[in-house]
């Protein structure tokens, strides 16, 4: 049978009902972020890129790239970045709008995931409006989401996921969290994840994926620190039992062979790139670790006829200069320069999606083991003959030793180090 026939029929059976209902016409195969998941574990030692789409043009490349590479993709936007105080044209609530019309345009046929991530829970408070807000992502095409309440302490992480888990689709994919994103500061410990994902556990809740602080930071990493591959390692396979893949937080930052080791001695099956692919879109010099150079002034390098134009990059740095923004608070740029970007020249929006494009089939083909995980998605949808593959874990804790109570007791007992408090939100 081909693969154009076995398309069809996955788009037939493949799309969540809120994507069916948005997008009654379409011919973009957006799906849960459960089926990314399986493919990468079908395929073995294989992550899918999980792309911040910050600007319009960095989506459209990193669909391209997924499509010549013949992956999976995800397509992701933080709280932070299209919350309701973001800090991007791109949101949670345009996000899959975008990607559907991107795909149709470009007649992309692989699958596609929407995912909301780090969906932060800070307080009591955020749990009581998240429990409003969560359905209105889904409502706007959301298919996968993290519940992200890593800021809080164990025990209140975990209750705050319990509390808040009701409101996402059964279908949807599903990240949980521990221990903020903050490079060498309050690393996880096993003892943290196993409480974590054991909790989930004895309330019928199975992640797709958990994200650790494993040494990775978010936006620009100065040096080569970044991802501790031992102690992910350790961790996932502490975990094993529970059959919860590894999502990688603050890839950009590390360079190749760094992250072929997560491919090859980890659980990972998702990697979250974000700041590279903007700086990649606005035309910066970047190296291998996805870090925009800087020169001896400390300034970004705009490599001449890539990217923006020189005259609207020239606006963004004396934007920049006047807000006070350096570094990686360039990502504040997004929002005010989303529209000027997109009013360039057909050529210049091209060479911009085409450079994101580029650096992320190389991602995919040449470092993540992604290539040709499409049919396996299409494969596992068609198999299924739904959207929604079921869970891929069981129920082993037994729920009377995890009442809220018991929740309490058991993570006062839990050593760990939170790290310095501070913004990690993205």
């Amino acid at each position: 049978m081909s693969v154009n026939t076995d398309f069809k029929r996955a788009l037939r059976t493949g799309r969540p009902p809120n994507v069916v209902k948005l997008f009654p016409n379409s011919k973009a195969l957006i799906v849960s972020g459960k089926y990314i998941d399986l493919a990468m574990l079908g395929k073995g030692n294989a992550i899918s890129m999980a792309a911040n789409g910050r600007n319009h043009l960095v989506m459209r490349g990193v669909l391209q790239a997924a499509q010549r590479a013949n992956s999976v993709i995800i397509i992701e936007i933080a709280k932070s970045e299209g919350g309701a105080n973001a800090y991007c044209g791109v949101n949670y609530w345009n996000i899959a709008r975008q990607v559907d019309a991107i795909c149709n345009e470009l007649s992309i046929t692989i699958p596609v995931a929407l995912h909301a991530d780090h969906y932060g829970i800070k307080n009591d408070a955020d749990v009581e409006s998240a429990k409003i807000e969560i359905p209105t992502l889904f409502e706007a095409g959301m298919t996968s989401i993290a519940i992200d309440a890593s800021h809080r302490p164990d025990d209140e992480n975990l209750l705050s996921s319990l509390k808040l888990y009701p409101f996402v689709p059964e279908w949807a994919g599903f990240e949980t969290e521990v221990g903020e994103i903050k490079g060498k500061e309050g690393m996880s410990t096993v003892e943290e994840a196993m409480f974590l994902i054991q909790g989930l556990n004895a309330y019928n809740i199975f992640p797709n994926w958990i994200a650790l602080n494993n040494g990775s930071t978010h936006g620009i990493e100065a040096s080569d620190k970044g991802i501790q591959v031992e102690l992910t390692t350790q961790i996932h396979n502490a975990l094993e039992k529970y059959n919860v893949s590894g999502a990688q937080h603050g890839t950009s930052g590390n360079n190749s062979d760094r992250l072929r080791e997560i491919v090859s001695k980890t659980r990972t099956t998702k990697a979250n790139v974000a700041t590279a692919l903007q700086m990649i879109s606005w035309g910066l010099e970047v190296n291998d670790y996805g870090n925009a150079r800087l020169d001896d002034d400390g300034s970004f390098v705009k490599v001449k006829g890539e990217g923006a134009t020189g005259e609207i990059w020239a606006e963004m740095v004396a934007y920049a200069k006047d807000k006070g923004l350096k570094g990686g608070n360039y990502k504040k740029l997004n929002l005010p320069f989303e529209n000027k970007l997109l009013g360039q020249p057909k050529e210049i929006r091209e060479r911009m999606a085409k450079r994101v494009e580029d650096f992320v089939y190389n991602m995919l083909a040449n470092v993540l083991n992604a290539r040709d995980t499409a049919p396996l998605a299409v494969d596992l949808i068609l198999k299924a003959g739904s959207y929604d593959p079921g869970t891929k874990a069981e129920r082993i804790e037994n729920p009377d030793d995890w009442t809220p109570e018991k929740i309490v007791r058991k993570a006062a007992s839990i050593t760990s180090d939170k790290g310095p408090e501070g913004d990690f939100d993205d």
